[in-house]
């Protein structure tokens, strides 16, 4: 029974998460990968079926792939994730009164994902050339 309501829970975030994902793909405030890392996660956990059509979709399947088998970030993605991260937070935190605390706060957090971001590879390791 609690096997069935984990799954259940795991199926419903999935779609929420592509949901989200393709909400991205129109609102360039919104990203569109992480959503569809997490929804292919939560199919993993949930359906085979749905985790598998993630991973042949055109637009993303690769993309998903090389997250789950390497752990990469597309050196492309992650230009587009710095510049929108640092679009995204420049004019509050430069023109806007609010707490500083609030602002370290932002500053910390857009630091962590950005040295988050370029730690990961940026290409799959190339599979018998280790040495």
């Amino acid at each position: 029974m609690r096997k069935t309501i984990v799954r259940t829970l795991y199926l419903i975030a999935g779609f929420i998460c592509v949901l989200l994902g393709l909400i991205g793909v129109i609102l360039p405030l919104l990203p569109t990968t992480p959503f569809l890392l997490v929804a292919a996660f939560c199919f993993s956990r949930s359906s085979e079926r749905l985790h598998q059509a993630l991973l042949q979709n055109k637009l993303f399947g690769k993309i998903i792939q090389d997250w789950e088998t390497d752990g990469v970030i597309p050196l492309k993605a992650k230009w587009l994730a710095t510049v929108m991260m640092l679009a995204m937070v420049s004019y509050p935190l430069i023109f806007k009164t609010f707490h500083y605390g609030l602002k370290l706060t932002v500053i910390a957090t857009i630091i962590f994902a950005l040295c988050y971001i370029w730690s990961r590879p940026s290409e799959p390791l190339l599979k018998g050339n280790e040495g």
